[in-house]
């Protein structure tokens, strides 16, 4: 019955990682002991003092709708955590509160893209980035990295991949899928680009920021020269342990900001109201408060990177942040395991899906195909009894 569906759905590609994850779940149901790396979800429970912001909320019988861009309190909130963490100066009528930043970017997406126009993605890039722009009618050109480069683009391959038709480009420091950050020196070269440019607007996605491990999270639009062209995405779900309660947010210029409130109101109006309660006692609360979950994640990037260096075939290197390694497993490709071909980065992670009942999603989907994404947001024991299992099957 495709045919009865809308181009637009027809050409709209499934996520990977959350098609890894339901086949993972479905091999689960099945009795097998599977081990999913695959998701980027932290496996530790929301803060308590977080979850209690939320009861009070409940209590205080919050549960009417909500302004279409977010409880004014909540933009407040936000504003003081752009000056606090990012020292960028954002006023309430600049920011967006949306059902997850993945809504955040999509909105900006769709007010800013036409026919014809055309997304330049650095590569590795999150994987709805891609689709994000398909479904706003525009086009994507893929700015290649490698491990060697430690994931990142030169501006000189930025300015050779610009044309005419160019009108966006997503900058993810730290990055997912390969943890990279860029530097305030790195960013600013990149600026010194887009400079030349200035129909390119910016989406600089901060998901990450808090999740680093030493290294300076630096905001494109701390650049003076890129504020008012750019639209910072953050929001609650990876640092503060808040997947599920869907919080995201812009800061943007305001007729950027405006756009996206009507786009949103004829789509979702405002976010949920307890969550939006909660996420304001998120954002005022210290940053040293969830430091002990950076800690954990810093150790287990560690031991991660530690064991697989010990299975020939991986090559690593050192992500600054976020909880994923972005391992090059093209050293495997055109070797036969049990009669099985690996031609692929998929062929690998379905070969590790399959053999040692670990999931993993294939670079191909974040526009890296010699590369295998592996989530370390995963206890210590089951990333240990998983890499032993790679190892075996591999060996």
């Amino acid at each position: 019955m495709n045919e009865q569906l809308s181009n637009r759905i027809n050409s709209l590609p499934i996520s990977e990682t959350l098609a890894m994850a339901a086949k993972a779940r479905e091999l689960k149901a099945e009795g097998k002991d599977i081990i999913s790396l695959s998701l980027g979800e932290p496996d530790f429970n929301t803060p308590d003092f977080i979850k209690n912001a939320a009861k009070q909320a409940i209590d205080d019988n919050y549960n009417s709708y909500t302004p279409v861009d977010g409880y004014l309190e909540l933009k407040q909130a936000i504003c003081n955590k752009f000056k606090r963490d990012n020292n960028l100066e954002y006023n309430p009528n600049q920011v967006v509160v949306s059902t997850g930043a993945k809504q955040s970017i999509a909105n900006v997406a769709m007010v800013l893209l036409n026919p014809g126009d055309e997304v330049l993605l650095p590569a590795p890039y999150w994987v709805s980035y891609s689709a994000i722009t398909i479904l706003a009618e525009a086009s994507f050109k893929e700015i290649p990295s490698t491990i060697e480069t430690n994931f990142k683009i030169t501006p000189q391959q930025l300015e050779a991949a610009i044309t005419p038709k160019t009108k966006l480009i997503f900058f993810n420091s730290p990055n997912n899928p390969s943890g990279t950050i860029y530097s305030e020196q790195e960013f600013r070269a990149l600026a010194k680009v887009l400079e030349k440019h200035p129909n390119i607007y910016i989406i600089s996605d901060e998901i990450y920021e808090h999740i680093n491990y030493g290294d300076p999270v630096f905001s494109f639009a701390k650049i003076e020269s890129m504020y008012n062209r750019t639209i910072t995405i953050n929001g609650v779900a990876k640092a503060f342990a808040m997947t599920g309660w869907r919080i995201g947010y812009i800061g943007a210029p305001e007729w950027i900001a405006k756009a996206c409130t009507k786009m949103q109101g004829q789509i979702t109006s405002g976010a949920n109201c307890i969550a939006q309660r909660a996420t304001i006692t998120a954002l005022e609360a210290p940053v040293s408060k969830i430091q002990y979950m950076v800690d954990e994640f810093k150790n287990r990037r560690n031991m991660v990177l530690e064991l697989l260096g010990e299975i020939d075939g991986f090559e690593l290197n050192v992500p600054g942040g976020a909880f994923y390694v972005f391992p090059n497993v093209s050293g495997f490709f055109g070797k036969e395991f049990k009669g099985i071909k690996i031609n692929t980065a998929a062929d690998f992670s379905m070969f590790l899906l399959n053999e040692a009942n670990i999931a993993t999603v294939s670079g191909e989907a974040f526009g890296a195909p010699n590369c295998i994404r592996i989530s370390y947001a995963a206890s210590e024991a089951q990333l240990r009894e998983a890499i032993n299992r790679i190892k075996k099957v591999v060996s």
